[in-house]
């Protein structure tokens, strides 16, 4: 994986970018990970240079994640976490803390950091689900405190430039 330019963000959001690549890197079996806002926008990805391979066509994209585009994970993860916050609406459940999806061919596993931002992560079908799942709440302890309207701002102007 090639690491996203941080050159000229914020403290925070470097430590984000290192927190979300250790996160691809460190944990066995995952794919690709990406932030998106409440508003469904993505905020970081794991493979950034990857942001137009849907646009390129499906050869132009890597085999690891949805489509080989980040911009496609994003809006998985965006739409099961609207999908699931209505579901527990309508059941009177409460909040989403966690979704996954087990297909086939892989697994998404989506957990909601703060302020209706979300973490998505993409990974094999024979990954360990609990240590994905823990490193997964690792990230959102480390992110959900510093993840203000300011440093959401930064990001997604960031994720813009990117394109």
């Amino acid at each position: 994986m090639t690491a996203p330019s941080t050159f000229g963000l914020s403290t925070e959001a470097r430590n984000l970018h290192w927190l979300l690549s250790n996160l691809v890197e460190e944990v066995p079996g995952v794919h690709s990970v990406t932030v998106v806002s409440s508003d469904g926008l993505m905020l970081l990805s794991s493979d950034p240079g990857h942001l137009t391979a849907k646009a390129a066509g499906p050869a132009a994209g890597t085999s690891d994640g949805p489509r080989g585009s980040s911009a496609d994970l994003a809006t998985i993860v965006s739409g099961i976490g609207s999908l699931t916050v209505g579901a527990a609406k309508l059941m009177d459940g409460g909040g989403v803390k966690q979704t996954m999806v087990a297909m086939d061919e892989g697994s998404v596993f989506v957990m909601s950091i703060s302020d209706g931002s979300l973490l998505g992560v993409h990974a094999a079908p024979d990954c360990d689900m609990s240590v994905v799942a823990y490193h997964m709440a690792l990230f959102v302890g480390r992110a959900g405190h510093v993840l203000t309207p300011e440093l959401r701002s930064e990001l997604r102007t960031s994720m813009e430039s990117a394109l």
